[in-house]
């Protein structure tokens, strides 16, 4: 039988990637203020976005996420987040209608601030000290006061969520998404880019089938689905002491709901089945997801969908693959089927970042952008040759001009890396590249809609 489950469950379960505080009364006296926060996110909303991914998870519509690596409260402002969300609004605006296919939109932001490590400290010099976390947990500063976990971070975090979600709603509710200013999307930076001129050649056939509309009298006025667009926020797990603090019971339904944010994802270093953040997770009701890495094994996959979605639910369970091109073509393929074979009604994502992580010989972490593109077309065809559907795609990314990514059109070099690397943990594609990727996506998404599309005509 299932134990019972509460916010605080997860406290008996061994747990890993959780800092070590000092001081546990001053943990405990933060935990208790942001009890008493209001919640960042309503059910409603969580609600909402798991029909949306329901949808995906069908095949009917495609998922795009991306933002942050790990948000820093230093580099947090209107126009950072105002850039970024319209990269985000342009990808979906390539996807959207190279593939003719709704997009769920999510961003890793409003709350991307804790981060996963490989090591518990970190040596420089012969001066050992605890590693960067995120900035929800200690500072980036190689110093002990700065790497000192501190709980009143968490407070922090919770105000930079708030005010980071009221500037998106504001953007997604407020005329900023009105599809008549995909022209005004684009950044002055990526203008000379054949990016941004595919872009402008797509905005253009836009505007014709918007004056079109139009004229059959559908306005931003009369249809809000032309002004406005549902956008949602997600982050990793992580730091289970704040995420406790922000669970709320939904006075509708009586359920329990992370109000952090819309969509939580454990990651693929905290995903052990007995572990405390699969169990934390598994009695909230938002759509969760799951990173899946080359180590992942296809019974566990199938343990962890026993435990996080016992119901088999629509739209609660995406599976993000984060494998790497060299090993793609080898993992990918057997956990997909295993979860088709079991009937398991899940989203499958591809993360093509994190599995191609490599040094420059300048001592740069950096990724080749050849081999995120090869990865997501690994991905595509995995699904493709066993009949699932590739559901979306999640990166990290950044509206501003960082040289952080090797390759693109107009390509990084290693000897470039250092003229605009702004990352605090891992490189971000930037705006051109992640233009770039859209466009790549929204070609897989129409070759491989097609012949089904053929299929289902003929079928008529």
């Amino acid at each position: 039988m299932t134990a019972p489950w509460s916010p605080a469950s997860w406290r008996s379960k061994p747990a890993r990637q959780l800092p070590s505080y000092p001081d546990p009364a001053a943990l405990a006296a933060v935990e208790e203020r942001v009890r008493r926060f209001p919640p960042l996110v309503f059910a409603g909303e969580a609600r909402r976005l798991k029909a949306a991914l329901a949808a995906a998870a069908e095949g009917r519509a495609f998922v795009l996420q991306g933002g942050d690596c790990a948000e820093a409260f230093s580099d947090m402002s209107a126009n950072t987040i105002r850039d970024t969300f319209r990269v985000l609004l342009q990808m979906a605006v390539v996807l959207t209608y190279g593939g003719a296919v709704p997009v769920v939109k999510m961003g890793r932001m409003a709350g991307q601030f804790a981060k996963p490590r490989s090591s518990d400290t970190e040596t420089i010099d012969g001066v050992t000290l605890p590693s960067y976390r995120g900035d929800i947990i200690n500072g980036p500063e190689f110093t002990p006061e700065a790497r000192t976990p501190d709980p009143r971070r968490m407070e922090q975090g919770y105000f930079h969520s708030a005010s980071t979600l009221n500037l998106l709603r504001a953007f997604a509710q407020g005329g900023y998404a009105d599809l008549h200013e995909v022209h005004r999307w684009n950044l002055s930076f990526v203008a000379q880019s054949p990016a941004a001129a595919r872009y402008q050649d797509l905005a253009s056939r836009i505007d014709e089938t918007l004056a079109f509309m139009a004229a059959c009298g559908m306005t931003s006025e009369t249809t809000p689905q032309i002004r406005e667009t549902d956008f949602y926020i997600s982050h990793e797990a992580l730091l289970l002491p704040y995420e406790e603090a922000l669970t709320r019971i939904d006075s509708t339904s009586g359920d329990w709901y992370a109000c952090s944010a819309h969509l939580l994802w454990i990651g693929d270093r905290t995903r052990q089945v007995d572990g405390a953040h699969v169990e934390f997770l598994r009695g909230v009701k938002n759509p969760i997801g799951l990173k899946c890495g080359p180590s992942l094994e296809a019974d566990e996959l199938l343990r962890l969908c026993d435990v996080l979605n016992p119901q088999n639910e629509p739209g609660r369970l995406t599976l993000i693959a984060r494998m790497g091109a060299d090993t793609l073509e080898a993992k990918l393929p057997p956990l997909v089927r295993a979860i088709k074979r079991e009937g398991r009604k899940v989203v499958w994502l591809t993360d093509p970042m994190h599995g191609n992580t490599v040094k420059a010989a300048n001592g740069y972490k950096t990724r080749s952008f050849d081999a995120i593109l090869s990865e997501v077309r690994q991905f595509f065809d995995v699904h493709e040759a066993e009949g699932t559907w590739a559901g979306g795609v999640h990166v990290e990314m950044t509206g501003q001009d960082v040289t952080e990514c090797l390759g693109g059109a107009r390509t990084v070099t290693e000897a470039s890396l250092a003229s605009r690397y702004h990352t605090f943990c891992d490189p971000r594609l930037n705006a051109e590249q992640s233009l770039e990727l859209a466009f790549l996506v929204a070609a897989e998404l129409k070759e491989r809609r097609a012949p089904a599309d053929r299929q289902r005509v003929a079928a008529q």
